[in-house]
């Protein structure tokens, strides 16, 4: 390879960014403190808080705000009266939900795996850890990065933010406002807000200078915008409309790559004509999540196929960051080990 192309993958190399989705959540339960500190100590570059709030108010770390398949909440007998069901988004959703229960309660459950059959040496940990405030994220954050002498970033999600605004919890105020108070809210501070909404984060961009990502998935739309759809924001006239309010687009995989033939596309090259990062999710270890192309003989869900041929092809296409249950791997094909 001439030495023009080494530099430059080495740059490129250097410059994608890590992002340890819902922390190493193919070893350790999703959204809790030890999830994230692993990944940190895998060398992830960003951790990744999905938001949603408490009855009093307080900003927790979980997936969803319907939490029986990542706690045990359904085995607290003291708590069956809360089971429910709630229209979220437009989608009926049966199930205990965070904005029921004060901090205290919550603090009482513990988390466990979302998918056992496919991760049982996670599932080994349920039990164990609690349900995390964002303040405990970010205070641990803080600490792991002083202490690698590196810091960790913060890759927070606002949940169902239109919702939780109906219900008088909005989100994007306390976040916000978590994270000033960290000293975080400067453009260039290691801190990137995402959502798949759209009003709230034209709302956060009154409210701080942080970067904000529009996340898209294919097929679908935002919750608060049924008028639009994420396949037409993803287009080049899409993507400068979204870079009026957003400095990033958190897409899934297949807007960057053929799933058959694992052929780029042109979203990465659209959004950065259009002055906008493509981080791109989510690299998952397992077949079920892999592209065909990518599995391994026999075709289990659980087993393992060629998740490092994945992240070369993203990184071939170009994307600035990459969500990763397991960003040990990740970091490995980096060359950062």
């Amino acid at each position: 390879m001439p030495l023009a192309l080494v530099l430059l993958a080495a740059m490129s190399a250097d410059s994608v960014l890590v992002i340890a989705h819902r922390g190493a959540s193919a070893y350790r339960p999703e959204h809790t403190l030890e999830a994230y500190a692993l990944a940190i100590e895998m060398g992830a570059d960003v951790i990744e808080p999905d938001l949603v709030m408490t009855r009093d108010g307080v900003l927790v770390a979980r997936h969803e705000n319907e939490i029986s398949e990542t706690t045990d909440v359904a085995a607290h007998p003291e708590f069956a009266d809360r089971r429910t069901t709630k229209v979220i988004d437009g989608q009926q959703v049966t199930g205990w939900f965070t904005e029921d229960f004060s901090l205290d309660e919550l603090k009482t459950l513990r988390a466990i795996e979302r998918l056992p059959s496919l991760r049982p040496r996670s599932a080994a940990y349920d039990g164990r850890f609690e349900i995390p405030t964002l303040a405990e994220v970010i205070a641990l954050a803080d600490s792991l990065g002083a202490a690698r002498g590196r810091p960790v970033g913060l890759y927070p999600e606002t949940k169902h933010p239109t919702y939780f605004r109906r219900i008088g919890l909005p989100l994007e105020v306390p976040l916000v406002e978590a994270l000033h108070v960290a000293g975080l809210d400067e453009r260039d501070d290691p801190v990137w807000i995402q959502s798949f909404e759209v009003g709230g984060l034209e709302l956060l961009r009154g409210l701080t200078r942080l970067r904000l990502v529009q996340l898209a998935m294919p097929g679908a739309g935002p919750a608060d915008r049924r008028e639009l759809s994420y396949d037409a924001m993803m287009t080049p006239d899409g993507l400068a409309t979204v870079a009026t309010y957003a400095d990033a687009v958190g897409v899934a995989k297949t807007f960057v790559l053929d799933p058959e033939t694992l052929a780029p596309s042109s979203l990465v090259a659209d959004a950065h004509t259009a002055g906008l990062d493509v981080h791109v999710w989510t690299v998952r270890p397992e077949n079920v999540f892999l592209p065909p192309p990518l599995q391994s003989p026999g075709g289990a869900p659980e087993a393992g196929g060629d998740v490092r041929a994945e992240v070369r092809a993203l990184l071939a296409a170009g994307v600035d960051g990459v969500f990763a249950d397991a960003p040990d791997v990740v970091v490995e094909v980096l060359g950062r080990l």
